[in-house]
């Protein structure tokens, strides 16, 4: 970039005069430039391709850019061409072979190559014509801005040819030249000009180096979004930095009084706004936010009433409160929405990291880091934000304490009298709100119950448990010599099963495999169960149905797993059955299967042989689980079996869906490859509440006709399948107040396994009814080890 550079000894630069050659020299450089241009981009076209929209746009930008430079110098006091000016003659043309690859990559694929090499030599002639001009002793304030205005037409094409790959976000960096250029035209002081910075010149070749280095592909993806995205945020430094010397130099007394005055009102805007903003996302409506916070009017009245350092002091304190709890009402929204409850700060920060994974194997680690690196800026920003606005509200208090006075005390009048009369614009929204300081009550009293719950669990975990002590003889008599299948399928709820609109097809697939179980010599009989979790988290219920305790928080599964208690897979072990866990999305190891759970054998998506495709979340289809597992421990002769098999091809986010190829297809799992690039992907159903609900539906249906597919293909006479669901999925399938009702189901060829239940009065098939039974999802341990043992 070309600027005035003073001598050593502060003399203003030599201006080398135009002799009387100067115009026909000028007029001779815009024919070369134009012809330069078309040479270019024939080379261009030999080389690399360029279509008709490439040649279009590379002379357009060449003759124009051309034309521009050199009407500027006869325009200017200096109609010469000076030697720089070549230089940037030819960055110029450069840049319009870069336009025209950049416009024809939107019809096909260009060159790379091409695209770089361009890119890269014309930022490299960036340093080289400032050199020139001060070598030559001709730079000129014209010529630093023809230069600048090159750069930034150079990192407008390569924020396009990047925003391709990583987004229209990239199109920010290109945008923002223009951006403050459009406002100097409204705005007149934003149009001064800006004093040479060594720093905007490093950023700004930053952006054209980070952008040219994008573009080229050599970073991996999320390398390459990291690096643009600190680009980016250099800019908006250096761009904020410019902005502020403009409005300290140019910004006149008008100016100045309607930017204080904008800064308050946003100040008292934000802050109102986050103290009467509901924490639970049905709530959030434009109504509820008519409405006067109490905790606003006291942070005035001290504001009042203390002296400068102290109220400072308070004001910051206050500030970063707000900035926390909204936070927290964020979290409640994120955790109602998902899993039915509120968030709590003490117990609850385990669950965001199981939250990330999700999120992670649903949209890939890239999109998710930068995700986390944006929401993480936001927040740090917001809360910033936030205590900056009680700072500002409370020096303005105090700068202006009459007229501070008189507003406080209507107000004040005005919340006493709503909340006399309870007015409510809707119901459960009063006018008169103390919501954030209600917040903080309901805050600390839900931890303390939390916490006396977390200390009876504990209690009761260390008790005597009865089932622990029988003896491996009189265990589980009822099923000796069976293969006893757990099948968690996942957020299989009551809502897939009645009165919801995906619920008709779940309900005739039921029926259908009810019939065809059947007819092949299998009973069923269903029932409903209560899950400790919602939307998510399912090892709750994986380990409540296992321990019989209610585990409910991620805190109690922690002290459980570091128990000794008796579960499931610990009866059948010592009753001599072989006990797996089959668990296909996970891909690392697990050792609470063996240090608590004691399972004999742990599957998961590293060493079941699969070659297939990902399904989002769901590493492999549910068909190719079950046939893995039949090859793996059902073979001829094997020992019983116990096992406890997650089944997640229902696991939001429902796309793409894999579809059932024939049994003896399913192979290495290869042939499924073709399968996600027919179905949706998960971007695609985002937000979408219809296409939501439509693929949930279908992605119970598939897991409920895999596995009743395979207990026929199967047809071993001596298995005992329990499929239940480990929680009602959660937002947008299930609305806020949804009950943790599963369904629970056991299909069994032997007609003694249904005897031993009969107590249980379960209802026949595999769709409970209505009346169906109900019971607790931590019961099970002790009505099925007490239907099945032997004489204690």
């Amino acid at each position: 970039m070309r600027t005035i550079q003073p001598a050593d000894e502060g003399a203003p630069p030599t201006i080398r005069l135009a002799d009387k050659g100067a115009l026909p020299a000028i007029r001779l450089a815009t024919i070369l430039g134009m012809l330069a241009t078309a040479v270019l981009l024939g080379v261009v076209s030999a080389t690399a391709g360029l279509g008709v929209a490439g040649w279009i746009a590379g002379l357009a930008t060449g003759s124009a850019a051309t034309a521009l430079l050199l009407t500027a110098r006869v325009r200017s006091d200096q109609p010469a061409i000076h030697p720089a000016d070549w230089v940037t003659l030819t960055r110029v043309l450069l840049i319009a072979g870069v336009a025209g690859l950049v416009a024809d990559s939107f019809g096909r694929p260009v060159s790379i190559t091409a695209l770089v090499t361009l890119s890269a030599v014309a930022l490299a002639l960036d340093a080289v014509d400032g050199q020139v001009a001060r070598r030559t002793g001709t730079a000129t304030p014209l010529g630093g801005r023809i230069d600048g205005e090159a750069d930034a037409f150079l990192i407008l094409l390569l924020s396009i040819a990047v925003s391709q790959e990583y987004g229209g976000w990239v199109l920010v960096i290109g945008a923002a030249r223009y951006a403050l250029l459009l406002a100097g035209w409204l705005i007149p002081w934003l149009a001064a000009p800006l004093p040479p910075r060594y720093w905007g010149k490093v950023v700004a070749a930053v952006q054209g180096i980070v952008l040219t280095v994008a573009a080229s592909g050599l970073p991996g993806r999320r390398t390459g979004m990291i690096a643009v995205a600190a680009a980016l945020l250099l800019l908006a430094e250096s761009f904020g930095r410019n902005v502020i010397w403009l409005y300290r130099t140019g910004a006149g007394p008008r100016t100045r009084r309607a930017l204080r005055l904008a800064i308050t009102v946003l100040s008292v805007v934000l802050v109102w706004g986050v103290l009467v903003a509901p924490d639970r996302h049905n709530r959030l409506t434009p109504v509820a936010f008519v409405r006067i916070p109490v905790e606003g009017l006291v942070l005035v009245a001290v504001a009042v009433v203390l002296p400068a350092r102290p109220r400072r002091i308070v004001a910051a304190v206050a500030g970063i409160l707000f900035g926390l709890l909204t936070l927290i009402k964020i979290l409640n929204m994120a955790f109602y929405l998902e899993i039915g409850r509120t968030f709590n700060p003490v117990l609850d920060w385990g669950d965001i990291g199981p939250a990330i994974g999700v999120v992670r194997d649903s949209i890939g680690a890239t999109r998710t880091t930068i995700a986390l690196v944006a929401l993480g800026l936001g927040l740090i920003l917001a809360i910033g934000a936030i205590t900056a606005s009680a700072i500002h509200i409370t020096t303005m208090t105090a700068r202006h304490r009459r007229a501070a006075v008189r507003a406080l005390a209507a107000l004040t009048a005005v919340w006493a009298l709503c909340a006399g009369l309870s007015l409510q614009p809707i119901p459960g929204v009063p006018v008169a709100s103390t919501s954030t300081a209600g917040l903080v009550v309901a805050e600390v009293r839900d931890t303390q119950v939390a916490l006396r719950d977390q200390r009876h669990f504990e209690q009761v975990l260390r008790g005597f448990d009865p089932e622990a002590s029988v003896p491996a003889s009189d265990l589980l008599t009822g099923l000796r010599g069976k293969d006893v299948i757990i099948a968690f399928v996942e957020s299989y709820g009551q809502i897939a099963v009645q009165g919801t609109s995906f619920s008709v097809g779940v309900d005739a697939v039921l029926h259908r495999s009810t019939a065809s179980l059947a007819r092949a010599g299998w009973s069923t009989q269903s029932a409903w169960i209560t899950s400790p979790t919602f939307g998510g988290i399912s090892w709750l219920a994986h380990s409540t149905l296992q321990s019989g305790l209610w585990v409910d928080t991620v805190q109690k599964y922690a002290e459980l797993v570091g128990s000794r208690r008796f579960t499931l897979s610990d009866a059948f072990g010592k009753a001599g059955w072989r006990t797996v866990y089959d668990a296909p999305s996970d891909d690392y190891y697990w050792p609470i299967g063996t240090s608590f759970y004691h399972f004999d054998k742990i599957y998961d998506r590293r060493d079941v042989g699969y070659h297939g495709p990902a399904f989002s979340y769901a590493s492999m289809p549910d068909q190719y689980t079950l046939a893995t597992f039949q090859r793996l421990e059902l073979t001829p002769g094997h020992k019983p079996v116990m096992a406890q098999i997650a089944l997640v091809s229902s696991h939001t986010p429902w796309a793409p869906l894999p579809v059932m190829v024939p049994w003896n297809k399913v192979g290495n799992g290869s042939i499924f490859d073709p399968m996600p690039a027919r179905g949706q992907t998960p971007l695609y159903m985002l937000g979408d509440v219809r296409r939501e609900l439509r693929a949930f539906g279908q992605s119970i249906q598939y897991s409920m006709q895999v596995l009743t597919s395979w207990v026929t293909e199967l047809n071993d006479p001596n298995l005992v399948l329990i499929v239940l669901g480990d929680e009602q999925p959660g937002a947008p399938i299930s609305s806020p107040g949804t009950n943790h009702v599963v369904p629970i189901s056991i299909i069994a060829r032997d007609p003694s396994v249904f005897r031993q239940i009969a107590p249980w009065r379960w209802q026949d098939g595999l769709l409970p009814g209505p009346s169906a039974p109900l019971e607790p999802m931590n019961a099970f341990r002790n009505q099925f080890l007490g239907a099945f043992n032997g004489a204690r």
